[in-house]
């Protein structure tokens, strides 16, 4: 597998994604994919080694000044038939590897029922540090908002 940076001819195919993995909850359109890409937002995609076929994709967006930058995970989408063989951990990885060079805290939300995505999470550092009722639209469903310490404050944790 390797990791590219998201393309807008890219992007249908991340639309067709969405809409497997978030029917009840208003799938990401080609807008607003493009609109992530406007914004400067660092957007990875995950091919096969030996296609050009798009398995999954993530987004990190940054905000703040040098020294004060903080991220947030936007997406992570992979596709049902390439769930489980590390291609999300892979995309997450390489968010939070730019997160690290920017020494930034990084959060995300997550649907409360998503023990896969949460245990993901988990094991990369993630702490669930709010509940957000009714988060996820159309379908109402509860999210857990996640915090991961910069780097610099791991590493002072650690040491």
């Amino acid at each position: 597998m390797r990791l590219e940076p998201l393309r807008r001819k890219d992007i249908p195919r991340c639309v067709e994604i969405e809409k497997v993995l978030f029917p009840e909850d208003s799938p990401w359109s080609a807008h607003a994919f493009h609109a992530e890409l406007d914004a400067g937002g660092h957007y990875l995609i995950a091919r096969p080694d030996d296609r050009d076929e798009v398995i999954g994709y993530a987004g990190l967006a940054v905000v703040g000044r040098r020294g004060d930058y903080e991220a947030s995970i936007h997406t992570i989408g992979v596709d049902p038939g390439r769930q489980r063989k590390g291609v999300g951990t892979a995309l997450l990885t390489a968010l939070l590897a730019r997160a690290d060079e920017l020494d930034a805290p990084v959060f995300l939300e997550v649907r409360t029922d998503n023990d896969a995505a949460i245990t993901l999470y988990e094991r990369h550092g993630f702490k669930r540090v709010g509940l957000r009722k009714r988060y996820y639209q159309p379908s109402g469903a509860d999210a857990y908002t996640m915090a991961r310490p910069r780097a610099q404050v791991r590493d002072e944790v650690a040491g």
